[in-house]
C-alpha cells in the first residue's frame, strides 16, 4: 500500500520571496517548526515540537538531498518510524509562483495513517494558510515577523 501526496497551489509573490520562506529557518519555524535547516546539499537536521500522545517524539530527522535555489528543495523526512521525502518545486506563472509538494514513501498500513494525517495539515492548513500568512507579513528580507495565531496557527 502506498499513498504519495501531491498539491499545488500559486502564491501572489516571486519564486525568490516563496524560496525564502521555504528555505530560512525563521520562516519555516513560523509555518511548520522548529528547526536547524540549511539550504544546503547533505546538510542533516530536525524538525522539533513538543513530544505528542500516542509515542511520538516530536522530532522528525532530515537531510537536504537537492538544492536549486529558487526551483527545488528536496529532504529526506524520518520521524514515526517512517521514512519519506518532500520536494517542493517552484515555478514562476504570471499570478506569482507556481508551487508543487510532492511528500511521498508512506508504505504499509502505518504509511497510510500517517499520510492521513500529513496531507490534512499540509493542504488544509501549512499551504493554505500557514505560508500565505507568513507570505503576505514579510518582505522576504530582514527579520522574520511573527504571525499572529489568529492568522497561522504552526505547530510550536
Amino acid at each position: 500500500m502506498n499513498r504519495d501526496l501531491e498539491f499545488e497551489v500559486t502564491y501572489k509573490h516571486a519564486p525568490e520571496k516563496v524560496w525564502r520562506a521555504l528555505t530560512d529557518p525563521q520562516a519555516i519555524a513560523q509555518w511548520l517548526m522548529k528547526n536547524n535547516f540549511e539550504p544546503r546539499q547533505g546538510h542533516k537536521f530536525q524538525f522539533r515540537v513538543e513530544p505528542k500522545p500516542r509515542g511520538w517524539a516530536g522530532i522528525v530527522d532530515c537531510e537536504v538531498l537537492e538544492v536549486d535555489p529558487p526551483r527545488r528543495l528536496v529532504y529526506s523526512w524520518c520521524g514515526s518510524g517512517l521514512d519519506t521525502t518532500v520536494a517542493w518545486t517552484l515555478e514562476p506563472v504570471a499570478e506569482g509562483t507556481k508551487v508543487r509538494l510532492e511528500h511521498s514513501g508512506f508504505r504499509g498500513m502505518r504509511g497510510w495513517m500517517v499520510s492521513r494525517m500529513l496531507g490534512k495539515g499540509w493542504s488544509s492548513k501549512i499551504l493554505t494558510k500557514n505560508i500565505p500568512a507568513l507570505l503576505e507579513r514579510w518582505s522576504g528580507d530582514g527579520p522574520v515577523p511573527d504571525v499572529p495565531e489568529a492568522q497561522c496557527t504552526t505547530h510550536k
